[in-house]
């Protein structure tokens, strides 16, 4: 088992697949749920925080954790959309840019928002890997990422700095548009094919 810290913020569906899958290989994985005192306790150990929270509640857990934060990795796993289900910000930004804005000493990764949450524990539809895309400036930081979406079973992609999250947050509302608006369902995702 490797020995790296995991706190994952949310104990939703992302959440508890997350955990699932990250259980099978990390010796320590915690979740939390709304509780800000277990939030601040399990992001101050470890090493690597993955917020798995509805967006509108990021700034609630930056408000709360705040300088916990700083220096760790902290893994963006959220889609920018509104209360209608549409994108919440433009190609200018995103909001994983945004995030990193607020937490500017924390070293902030978008991954794991353009695949639905079933498949985040095995990183597979059926057999077939997926691709985890994983933007974030911090070379180190995106490594430790790419390193666990490979531990899920992800196909991991380095789709460089952090302001390609202004790209994979729509690639995201485009998997969504399709599995719900256009009936596709969930059971589908995205692979990069390459030779």
């Amino acid at each position: 088992m490797k020995t790296t810290k995991i706190a994952i913020l949310g104990k939703g569906n992302v959440g508890g697949a997350l955990a699932r899958g990250l259980a099978r290989t990390y010796s320590h994985v915690q979740t939390v749920g709304n509780d800000k005192t277990a939030q601040r306790q399990a992001a101050t150990q470890a090493e690597v925080v993955i917020l798995a929270v509805p967006f509108p509640a990021l700034d609630d857990v930056v408000k709360n954790l705040g300088a916990a934060l700083d220096g760790k990795v902290v893994v963006d796993t959220t889609n920018a959309l509104d209360a209608n289900m549409n994108l919440a910000l433009g190609y200018s930004t995103s909001g994983a840019e945004e995030l990193q804005k607020k937490l500017p000493r924390a070293r902030v990764v978008k991954a794991f928002n353009t695949v639905f949450a079933q498949h985040m524990d095995s990183g597979k539809v059926g057999s077939t890997p997926l691709t985890a895309f994983v933007s974030g400036d911090d070379a180190a930081a995106k490594q430790t990422v790419v390193t666990l979406a490979k531990d899920l079973g992800f196909e991991a992609v380095d789709t460089g700095p952090l302001k390609n999250a202004r790209l994979l947050e729509p690639l995201a509302y485009l998997n969504i548009q399709l599995g719900y608006v256009l009936g596709l369902g969930t059971q589908i995702g995205f692979k990069l094919v390459r030779e």
